[in-house]
């Protein structure tokens, strides 16, 4: 039996089967297709792949040129791990506070200012086609802003990359730097803002201690005034009890002279003690001598012994005199002793009643102490801490910084055109290779090849001829 193709451009085969096997149905010894098979359908359809995957070719390199360009721009911030909270004392957790900016720089808390600034509800490509500055247009804004803008990580833990994406290289490094720029000033805001305030309301409380002061020492130097108390600090009476000592010491001298002058009155005592008695004594024994001389020359009636004789009761007379005054005297200053004796006995009662009244107002006037100690040790502690607050609160702490700022990429991000081509020319080889071959597999099935034959049909092909050309028909 022979099989003949007479259509132009195709093999010609000739099979003839084992005359022994002829009423034998054979089965196919083969599953699938053979290379041979695939490659006969490609070549009987290779026109229709190449206008195919032409067509699919110029159509994805049209539609890839006319795709947008994205440029990406990065800056970059480092967290300084040795900065610490001024205000709460406690070391700085790098890992939990890369953590919590990563997200606070997506967040509307530094988006909604970085469109703000950037007039971005006037853009077009972040408004969405909208207009206005109505919530709707900030929140699409808002949302298209935080999908451009990606933040990440450095390998070290202590890097921040925060990426922006734009249709324009010099919009996309704006966008990074300004996100970078707001954020850092509300982190520094952040850390300093607290510690000023702190600083207020430490100079207030400062300022509150310093009056308590004041207020306490005036109660303790108005209850030592009224009890009477020279110096509550001492814990003792103090000058009044040295004002006892000194009425003791001038009782004990008065009494002392008290005595001299009871012993001079009752007799121990002679006009020798009166200013110039002695001299008169004396005075009185020269005549008394004289007196005795002239006695042993002269009678009692010679003129020189009666003169020396009232001579001499003359001086007795004056030392008579001067015995009078005296004891006159002594006994007006006994009685002024006596008296200034009992002033200092009455001023002494009064001052140990005094101390002793000093002594039991002494408790009262210590809890006043306790409390002036006390405001005093809280205000020089205060006072202490003082500088150190003020420094903090002048001071300009910040946990980030930049390391670079971003700058225009000269090259987008996407697309990447050159990619998108080859993935674009990849596919349409494919569709140009495999809508033929599916074509000629399943709904145009021919005998194309000696495959054809043998493993579909299981017939043995003897021999395999070349196209013949169509004859030419007879005119």
């Amino acid at each position: 039996m022979s099989i003949f193709s007479r259509n132009p451009g195709t093999t010609l085969a000739l099979s003839v089967p084992e005359p022994n096997l002829a009423a034998i149905p054979v089965e196919p010894t083969h599953q699938g297709m053979s290379p041979a098979q695939i490659l006969a359908i490609l070549l009987a359809y290779w026109k229709q792949i190449a206008v195919i995957t032409v067509v699919l070719a110029a159509a994805s390199a049209i539609a890839i040129k006319s795709l947008p360009k994205t440029y990406t721009a990065t800056a970059t911030l480092i967290v300084n791990s040795d900065v610490k909270d001024p205000l709460a004392g406690r070391d700085f957790n790098v890992e939990n506070y890369v953590s919590t900016q990563i997200e606070l720089m997506t967040s509307p808390m530094v988006l909604l200012p970085v469109l703000q600034r950037l007039n971005l509800t006037q853009d077009k490509e972040f408004s969405g086609g909208l207009s206005g500055s109505s919530d709707a247009v900030r929140a699409t804004v808002q949302k298209n802003l935080a999908a451009a803008i990606r933040v990440e990580r450095g390998t070290g833990g202590q890097l921040l990359y925060i990426s922006a994406s734009a249709k324009t290289p010099g919009k996309a490094a704006m966008i990074a730097n300004e996100v970078a720029d707001v954020y850092i000033d509300q982190d520094r805001r952040r850390l300093n803002d607290p510690a000023t305030e702190r600083a207020q309301r430490y100079s207030q409380e400062l300022a509150e201690l310093r009056e308590k002061v004041s207020i306490a020492q005036e109660k303790v130097t108005a209850f030592a005034k009224a009890n009477g108390i020279g110096d509550l600090t001492s814990g003792s009476p103090g000058i009044e009890t040295q004002e006892l000592d000194v009425l003791h010491q001038r009782l004990i001298d008065t009494q002392n002279y008290r005595r001299t002058l009871e012993a001079k009155q009752s007799g121990s005592g002679s006009s020798a003690d009166a200013p110039g008695g002695a001299a008169t004594r004396t005075l009185l024994a020269t005549q008394l001598a004289q007196l005795a001389q002239l006695s042993s020359t002269y009678g009692p009636q010679h003129p020189k012994v009666r003169e020396l004789n009232a001579q001499i009761a003359v001086t007795r007379q004056a030392i008579a005199n001067e015995n009078i005054g005296l004891a006159a005297g002594n006994a007006n200053e006994l009685a002024q002793t006596k008296i200034l004796e009992q002033r200092y006995i009455q001023d002494i009662a009064n001052q140990e009643a005094k101390v002793s009244r000093i002594k039991a107002a002494q408790a009262d006037g210590n809890k006043l102490l306790l409390e002036l100690d006390s405001a005093k040790a809280v205000y020089k502690q205060a006072l202490d801490g003082f500088d150190q607050i003020m420094f903090q609160a002048v001071a300009n702490h910040q946990n980030v910084s930049v390391v670079t700022r971003a700058i225009p990429p000269l090259l987008p991000s996407k697309s990447n055109k050159m990619k998108l081509m080859l993935a674009a020319l990849a596919a349409a080889v494919g569709l140009g290779v495999g809508v033929p071959l599916g074509y000629g597999l399943f709904i145009a099935r021919r005998l194309r090849c000696r495959d054809d034959m043998e493993r579909d049909f299981g017939i043995a092909v003897l021999a395999q001829l070349k196209a013949v050309p169509a004859l030419a028909q007879p005119s």
